[in-house]
């Protein structure tokens, strides 16, 4: 069955909440046979599970809320389809103030960031910086500009507040998936080391940075090499209050070398900065250098800011494919962001619950059983129950924009983060099956929807399978997470 067809199946799927009946009970025992096992006897679990004629197939706790990790992208992912639509896509304005005078702007340059989280990726779906930066060249040359007596500014401000949501732990906000976001982000607001390990257990590590350029930090290094055996333990601490990290852990002596992702906190200025040098290769000198509103600040505007011209990210239905395939913190918090600037003309995060809540609302959805803290997951304080991830995933199936929604949720065994789910399983069941995973320590969720393989509404299942405080490893917990959804597909 094609991919697509099944989701035009789900496009006129309804479903209803209902009690579980005595005599509808075989999933409920099945699956409760399923988490008997002991690798899940310590941990909390919740799950539900709905059919199209109203039938709850299971539920277990459904109503326990929970740390969801990374299924908090179906939220954010499906609000900002629904609200912006899939042909929606992020502004990047060039701009300048002052005066132009026989080819020489006296003033500055500004690069005014619109939320794009592709630019400067080198994520697929990005596009190519270089030819980003040709078209601002464009509308720099088409204003007659040939020489720039000022600064060329990285203007983020369009997201105020934090990078990142204030309870984020805080050796998760010096890596590369902790990031955090800003009006104008570069390389993810990634800083990539190369990384290897010393001739000798105790001795240093070596790293040096490698992309992109930021002459201005201070990177310090506090990390030792480890025992054989003992991985890949190194944290990077920084913030955006002051231009200095530092890397501390360990790295393992058996280990290869490699390139180490972190945080960079100072995404407008690194962009300014390599678009000066950029427009000075190709012969426009900026006489001051770049700036931004963090680092560089001994500069004055001049007057009101004139536009050039804009670029603009890939559309949204292609960027939240992305979020749910790779799991993409930073195009998460983005779209909760943007979503919210969008509705509120507030990017803050406190703008973004009240943007969620009025989405519930058009949606149809009770808040009850959410507690939202970000749009990523990162958060363990953010607190979803079984039961709301199947409220909302049924409210979004009435979504004009459920075909893109429904689209961007990967299958097991595919491309992205369900990769290794269900090897064993046939592509009938695994292609029917359109979910989200979430993990990190301690936390196994999946939450989606079973496709029907005639396309009877009665046949559609909405599920949600959250576990928590779980000690076990991944490689014995996941088959049994796999089992529950294998049967799932079973029934329809």
């Amino acid at each position: 069955m094609k991919r697509i067809l099944s989701i035009y199946l789900l496009l006129w799927c309804t479903t209803a909440m209902a009690q579980l009946k005595p005599e509808a009970d075989q999933a409920q025992t099945v699956i409760k046979s399923i988490i008997s096992d002991q690798s899940v006897e310590n941990a909390v679990i919740g799950i539900y599970a709905i059919s199209g004629d109203g039938r709850t197939l299971a539920d277990i706790n459904s109503r326990t809320m929970m740390v969801p990790a990374s299924n908090m992208k179906l939220i954010s992912t499906g609000a900002a389809i629904h609200k912006l639509g899939p042909d929606y896509r992020f502004e990047t304005a060039i701009g300048h103030d002052g005066t132009v005078e026989e080819g020489v702007l006296k003033g500055n340059l500004y690069i005014i960031g619109g939320g794009d989280p592709t630019l400067g990726s080198k994520d697929s779906i990005a596009v190519n910086l270089d030819k980003v930066f040709a078209q601002w060249e464009n509308m720099v040359r088409k204003a007659g500009i040939r020489k720039i007596e000022g600064r060329i500014i990285g203007d983020g401000r369009c997201f105020e507040g934090m990078m990142e949501e204030p309870t984020w732990l805080w050796n998760d906000i010096g890596t590369y998936y902790g990031a955090g976001i800003s009006g104008l982000m570069f390389y993810e607001n990634m800083q990539s080391f190369t990384v290897a390990a010393g001739d000798s257990i105790g001795a240093p590590v070596k790293i040096s940075p490698s992309y992109p350029d930021t002459p201005w930090m201070e990177f310090r290094y506090n990390c030792t090499t480890g025992e054989n055996g003992t991985g890949d333990r190194l944290f990077m601490y920084t913030c955006d209050l002051a231009p200095v990290a530092e890397i501390r852990g360990t790295f393992g002596l058996d280990r290869g070398k490699k390139r180490l992702d972190c945080s960079n906190k100072f995404p407008e200025y690194t962009c300014a900065y390599y678009f000066t040098d950029y427009l000075k290769k190709k012969g426009i000198a900026c006489t001051e250098g770049p700036g931004d509103y963090k680092l560089e600040t001994d500069w004055k505007t001049n007057g009101e800011v004139n536009i050039l011209g804009k670029t603009y990210s890939p559309t949204l239905d292609r960027i939240i494919f992305e979020t749910n395939h790779a799991s993409n913190n930073i195009y998460a918090e983005t779209l909760l962001r943007g979503l919210s600037r969008e509705m509120t003309g507030s990017a803050s995060y406190d703008s973004a619950y009240v943007a969620l809540g009025d989405v519930f609302k058009e949606l149809g959805v009770s808040a009850k059983g959410a507690d939202i803290q970000d749009g990523s997951g990162l958060s363990r304080q953010n607190y979803i129950s079984a039961e709301f991830f199947c409220r909302f995933l049924e409210g979004m199936m009435s979504s004009p924009n459920f075909e893109a929604y429904a689209s961007s949720l990967p299958s097991p065994g595919g491309n992205g983060t369900l990769n290794y789910n269900m090897k064993s399983y046939p592509v009938s069941i695994k292609e029917r099956i359109l979910v989200k995973s979430g993990s990190m320590n301690g936390v196994r969720c999946y939450s989606g929807y079973v496709i029907p393989t005639e396309g009877c509404k009665d046949d559609c299942i909405i599920f949600s399978i959250l576990v928590n405080n779980c000690t076990s490893p991944t490689w014995q917990v996941r088959p049994l997470l796999d089992k529950i959804m294998g049967y799932l597909a079973g029934l329809n």
